[in-house]
């Protein structure tokens, strides 16, 4: 998968929440959250569909995700760990465990540590 920037990413926000929505929609869903004309939305949309990340169909333009949420999250985790952490999931962790967690959120993550093993 191609990486997402930002811009892409905030639009892919929107639909994800309304989808299936019109490009219309989008469009004035990201001026009111963003500022962002309908031109800027446009390009947007039309970047995220020739990299294979949205569907546009005929009549109304209406959008949908090809992609949903939880891809591009795995997507994005594992360019992170590989970019900032030599690809080493033990490091990342590490790194993120030292910030102080509360409870609630060490119960939770070791809950998903004892499902996995």
């Amino acid at each position: 998968m191609e990486r997402l920037f930002d811009a892409e990413l905030r639009l892919m926000e929107i639909i994800w929440k309304w989808e299936p929505v019109s490009a219309k929609e989008i469009s004035l869903l990201a001026a009111e959250q963003f500022g962002w004309n309908k031109n800027t939305t446009y390009t947007v949309v039309n970047r995220l569909v020739k990299k294979g990340v949205l569907c546009r169909e005929e009549p109304g333009f209406i959008c949908s995700s090809i992609l949903k949420k939880n891809d591009i999250q795995k997507a994005e985790t594992a360019t992170l760990i590989e970019k900032l952490f030599g690809g080493s999931k033990k490091a990342f962790f590490a790194a993120f465990a030292e910030d102080s967690l509360s409870p609630e959120e060490v119960e939770t993550l070791k809950g998903l540590i004892e499902k996995k093993g």
